[in-house]
């Protein structure tokens, strides 16, 4: 947009309505130098530190840790800072200080003899810290994330000169007086914050916040107060979306998971859903029923008591069987789908208690279902119809879980491409060639990208569309089918057998076949057609993925293709860790390069702040740049580019007098 003697006149009055538009921001050649100067100078820093997690699904204590430790990165500044100056012991003391600094407070304030000078010692080493870490960022930036109560404090004690002696006084006496008026204990928590929110500068979260643990409600709370994040959803955040949309069908699955994994506390706690006409219906119709393949699985802190689970496990079979009639309807509804062979309740003899799958007859493991007309096995009762209004009501009108979803819209996306990063939770559907998958929408055929661009804005539509069209109808389906469906990018997998899985012990039955993407993920060809689909250029990019389990003590590694692609779920979830035999990956990018952090399972918040017990982690230099990596190298260094040429062209214009300054 820099205009010559030889720029089209009509070019220089489309470009001059912009150049107006900036002119109102920058309304002088000095404050348009002046921005052209810092951005700039901004683009000489260091690129900010990114932090990858997935697969969180609810365990809120491990989650909080890991937001909060970095996965290592504050432990590694306290070495890097302090070196052999500090023991191992006060190196530990003071990570768990900037972890929980409330907690570790009123412990100190128990056990310190001389308080004062605890305070001062402390005051001291996390403002060291909280200085080098805050150097790679403007002054401008850092003052934007400055606790209100102590900003102008903070500001000055960071900006300490260690060689002015002049000035030593006066800044002890700052600290003194923080001390003397009793404001210690508060500004060792907003310095410490301060430091955790200046470790990392962007948190991306690839998926399946929900299901599985107890606290995905907790979980959203913290991340809606994140300073700079990005979603990618998974599987089990789609299935909530939809559920919050209104999809039946949805409703129905996110009821039997938590059923399934005794964890109430979500829906009824967190989102205030009601779940007494469950509980109602569940007596009524399988009071006398055991329910043993829907025992709830539970784990030892769940402090469950044996009538509570008895009755969990009734609401978990009602709540299955409806779920099996709400999913006909919809695969009734769309013949493409091709998921006819999940309409399993009518292929059962209700009176030999089999069923009859692909030919070959399977002996059920229970056969009573009060609730079933065998004449018309997808038909809801009464019973069950007033009960899927009632939640699906409750759904709609949960403030908490409707706030919580629309986060999830406004943060998140099926994919991302984030510095050279291509970021999703499933994968890329593909054919058993390798080449991408094609599958008809609308008449349309899609494949690659453009069939996960088509897929979210349907999904988008199931929340945001207008009520009681067929178009919305149509994307409330989708929404479902994306949570199961056999080309969905999020779920990976021919089939879900759900209800074999319940009814048949036969676990050849049980076996669900992956996509063709998990077989030729390790090839680095297929990963450089899936990133150059996405415009990404294949040298310097990667692909970063989650939802598979990498079955760490199996001998998988989570590195795939030559280093192109990441999965980096290793089991946050407590289900998951028996078999992965670690308790996650998290994967940093930061301006020296890739680290790839595996973490062994976390034991619990208290014994992190009374014992200091950090999660074990082990990291492993993935990529190490051989040039710092500054902000000119990233998307975000590309946007102040064009900032920097659109001021010019600015600039250009006042000179040549196309725009007047406004003094």
């Amino acid at each position: 947009m820099i205009f010559s003697s030889e720029t089209p006149i009509e070019t220089i009055e489309e470009d001059l309505r912009y150049l107006k538009l900036l002119a109102s921001k920058y309304p002088t050649i000095p404050d348009a130098c002046t921005e052209i100067i810092n951005l700039q100078a901004i683009l000489n820093l260091p690129k900010g530190t990114e932090h990858f997690l997935t697969d969180i699904h609810g365990e809120y204590e491990s989650f909080s840790h890991v937001l909060r430790n970095a996965s290592g990165v504050i432990k590694r500044k306290i070495n890097d800072i302090f070196g052999n100056s500090l023991r191992d012991s006060e190196k530990k003391e003071l990570a768990t200080i900037i972890y929980y600094p409330e907690q570790k407070l009123d412990i100190a304030l128990r056990e310190e003899d001389d308080i004062d000078d605890w305070y001062k010692i402390t005051f001291h080493k996390l403002i060291k810290i909280c200085r080098t870490i805050s150097s790679k960022y403007t002054i401008s930036k850092v003052r934007k994330a400055l606790p209100p109560d102590f900003s102008y404090i903070i500001e000055e004690l960071l900006h300490e000169q260690q060689s002015t002696f002049d000035k030593q006084e006066y800044y002890n006496g700052i600290i003194q007086t923080i001390i003397k008026i009793g404001r210690a204990k508060e500004f060792i928590v907003a310095i410490s914050n301060l430091i955790q929110r200046l470790t990392i500068d962007r948190l991306h979260i690839l998926g399946d916040i929900y299901d599985r643990g107890p606290g995905a409600h907790i979980i959203l709370d913290a991340l809606i107060n994140y300073h700079s994040i990005d979603i990618q959803w998974g599987n089990h955040d789609i299935l909530w979306m939809g559920a919050a949309s209104g999809c039946e069908s949805s409703i129905a699955t996110v009821l039997r998971i938590s059923t399934r994994y005794a964890n109430l506390d979500t829906i009824e706690e967190g989102y205030g859903i009601n779940l007494l006409p469950l509980a109602t219906f569940a007596q009524d119709f399988y009071n006398d029923d055991p329910c043993t393949a829907f025992k709830p699985k539970v784990f030892p802190e769940n402090n469950y008591a044996d009538k509570d689970l008895n009755l969990i496990s009734k609401m978990h079979k009602a709540i299955t069987i409806i779920q099996f009639k709400l999913e006909a309807s919809i695969i009734k509804r769309r013949p493409h789908y091709d998921m006819n062979s999940r309409l399993l309740l009518s292929k059962i003899d209700y009176e030999k208690g089999t069923i009859n799958i692909d030919g070959k007859e399977y002996v059920l493991n229970d056969l009573n279902f009060p609730t079933i007309d065998p004449s018309d096995p997808y038909k809801l009762n009464e019973g069950e119809k007033q009960l899927i209004d009632k939640l699906r009501s409750s759904f709609l009108n949960s403030e908490k879980l409707q706030q919580h979803i629309r986060f999830l819209y406004s943060k998140g996306s099926m994919y991302l491409k984030y510095n050279s990063n291509l970021l999703y939770h499933g994968c890329i559907s593909l054919s058993e060639d390798g080449s991408f998958k094609k599958m008809k929408i609308d008449n349309t055929i899609y494949s690659g990208k453009s069939y996960i661009d088509r897929t979210e804005r349907l999904a988008r539509e199931a929340y945001f569309g207008k009520e009681s069209s067929e178009s919305k109808l149509y994307a409330l389906d989708t929404i479902w089918y994306l949570w199961c469906g056999s080309n969905s990018p999020l779920f990976g997998k021919d089939k879900m057998t759900t209800f074999e899985r319940y009814f048949i012990d036969d676990k050849s039955t049980h076996k669900e076949v992956k996509n063709s993407y998990y077989k030729y993920r390790d090839d680095e060809t297929t990963c450089n057609n899936i990133l150059s689909e996405f415009g990404l250029n294949t040298n310097d990019s990667h692909i970063i993925n989650g939802h598979v389990p990498v079955k760490t003590k199996q001998g998988e590694s989570p590195i795939k293709a030559n280093g192109k692609l990441l999965v980096i779920d290793g089991g946050f979830s407590k289900a998951y860790q028996p078999e992965t035999g670690i308790a996650g990956y998290t994967l940093i990018y930061n301006s020296y390069g890739l680290l790839l952090t595996s973490h062994a399972p976390f034991e619990s918040t208290q014994k992190a702040i009374d014992e200091g017990k950090d999660i074990l982690s082990s990291t492993i230099v993935l990529e190490k740049s051989t040039n710092r990596i500054r902000v000119v190298d990233t998307d975000i260094g590309l946007d102040i580019k064009d900032q920097i040429k659109n001021l010019e062209s600015l600039l250009t214009a006042y000179r040549k007098g196309f725009i007047k300054e406004q003094r």
